[in-house]
């Protein structure tokens, strides 16, 4: 699937439809599925399977032990921010044994959403540090679950080690308008990168 303009709508149209890939991603049990699910104007599809027995010794679900269920492949949702602006929404599976899925999922991704627990905020260290690597632009959403402590952005910006340009929201993966706000802070914050790469440095005198 190609991103970007498409020459598909009527032939009046004043404006081509663009269309963007972003990539949910985060730790075991964050809340990807549910946050493509509350988010998607169409039926999201899911690739989940129940979790089994000869996966305890590796799905760590502490802190998560009513999950029941995990995805192994992706989710998939589509969201329109606007007239003529489409978002496609890749959640990622979060084990490390999945992990060989990523870079086809991230291929042509303008940017990605790291989603985060504070309860366990390590669970998201390996996702930031593959689209650093990687050159992808993100934002962090910090899912608040109910009955977990809120810190400040800027506190988790500070243990995750972020710069300064990396948008961090405070969000409900389960409420619409919350993880709209998410997605609008990644998009703008990509487009600002690319427009940053275009832009030449200006010349020695």
């Amino acid at each position: 699937m190609d991103f970007g303009r498409s020459e598909t709508g009527p032939a009046n149209s004043e404006q081509d439809l663009v269309a963007l890939k972003i990539l949910i991603a985060g730790g075991f049990g964050v809340g990807k599925t549910t946050l493509v699910g509350a988010v998607s104007e169409i039926r999201p599809l899911r690739t989940e399977e129940a979790l089994s027995a000869a996966g305890r010794p590796v799905d760590d679900t502490t802190g998560v032990e009513q999950k029941k269920t995990t995805t192994v492949a992706m989710d998939f949702g589509r969201i329109t921010l606007r007239e003529g602006l489409v978002l496609y929404l890749f959640g990622t599976p979060g084990q490390d044994r999945f992990w060989f899925l990523w870079d086809e999922l991230a291929t042509g991704a303008l940017g990605a959403v790291v989603l985060a627990d504070t309860r366990r905020l390590e669970d998201c260290f390996a996702a930031v540090d593959y689209f650093e690597r990687r050159g992808i632009p993100f934002a962090v959403g910090v899912n608040c679950f109910e009955g977990a402590r809120t810190f400040p952005p800027q506190a988790v910006r500070d243990a995750l080690d972020l710069s300064d340009s990396v948008p961090v929201v405070l969000c409900d993966a389960r409420d619409r308008e919350s993880t709209k706000e998410v997605l609008i802070s990644v998009v703008e914050h990509a487009l600002e990168a690319s427009v940053r790469r275009r832009t030449p440095e200006p010349s020695a005198p």
